[in-house]
């Protein structure tokens, strides 16, 4: 169902995509949108290793949630930050595109794991967190994503 990668030679493997997934804190989630129109939207995550699934928080309302509701298809990229091998011009990128089914969370619970440990990518402040939690919570959307199929790979600028 899913396509093998043309370029496999600059395929990671499945651990290092799963370490960008985590270490990165954002990318784009690309859904089918109004009109049959492909929607990227850049969205922070978190990858949970306990289940293995991408979470992601948003408005309760909006283009991204309409498209979801139509068709729970959707994928996701994630690029690092790049390196330059030393004397050279080339960024070296790698990056990992994930396929699956996305749906939003309804368990209370759930939700305040998913915005803990996404604010968690960003800082450690503790007060920061509890404000947010507080302020902002009530009005946060949460998704889940099931991962179906996931390929990285390597690419140099050059």
């Amino acid at each position: 169902m899913f396509r093998e990668m043309r370029r496999f030679k600059q395929q990671i493997a499945n651990e290092e995509c799963i370490e960008i997934l985590k270490n990165e804190p954002r990318g784009v989630l690309s859904v089918l949108g109004d009109e049959g129109y492909p929607y990227g939207v850049p969205l922070d995550h978190w990858y949970s290793e306990g289940d293995g699934k991408l979470y992601f928080h948003c408005a309760k309302e909006g283009h991204k949630l309409d498209a979801i509701s139509k068709c729970d298809k959707a994928s996701y990229c994630v690029m690092d930050k790049g390196y330059r091998k030393e004397g050279e011009w080339a960024l070296n990128i790698r990056s990992v595109i994930v396929f699956g089914r996305i749906r939003e969370v309804t368990d209370a619970e759930k939700k305040k794991e998913i915005c803990t440990c996404i604010c968690r990518k960003f800082t450690d402040d503790e007060a920061y967190l509890e404000r947010e939690m507080k302020n902002a919570f009530p009005r946060v959307c949460c998704l889940e994503m099931d991962i179906e199929h996931m390929t990285g790979k390597l690419v140099n600028e050059a």
